[in-house]
């Protein structure tokens, strides 16, 4: 059974993504890691411009704990992308992002390339132990959350 592939119309935020040579595989398409480097990108973009996040002083910062991703369709340098963001689920101490990339320049009924999901977990900078999501940065993933 083929995946289901999400459309833009299902993401709340967009990203733009510049691809770069080096994302080419000898298969001459954007390889499989390279799209969590996207996700990391379009999550942290929106902490820092939407939340506030300041990566090299905030006292709490957000950690990777878990990310997926399912490919759709290939896609390969120079192509621009955008990457969509929601939030799946919101806790206190940690979210799950949606993300899904996607050609630049295609509507809302575009189907995804590649799509996944990517958990945050918010920790003291110092001792790296969970603590609450930071209020300015939860209002701003409160934006986010589907349906």
């Amino acid at each position: 059974m083929p995946a289901v592939r999400p459309i833009a119309a299902d993401y709340r935020h967009f990203v733009t993504i510049t691809t770069r040579w080096m994302d080419n595989d000898v298969y001459g398409h954007v390889n499989n890691v390279t799209y969590y480097s996207y996700f990391d990108t379009a999550a942290n973009a929106y902490l820092i411009h939407e939340g506030g996040l300041d990566l090299h002083a905030a006292p709490v910062i957000g950690l990777v704990v878990e990310s997926a991703c399912q490919y759709h369709a290939p896609v390969a340098y120079p192509t621009a992308l955008r990457a969509g963001l929601r939030v799946d689920r919101l806790g206190q101490r940690a979210v799950t992002y949606g993300i899904a990339i996607f050609v630049d320049g295609e509507g809302a009924d575009a189907a995804a390339v590649a799509h996944g999901h990517f958990v945050h977990v918010f920790v003291d900078r110092a001792t790296r132990t969970p603590v609450a999501i930071p209020p300015t940065i939860r209002a701003a993933l409160e934006r986010l959350v589907a349906g």
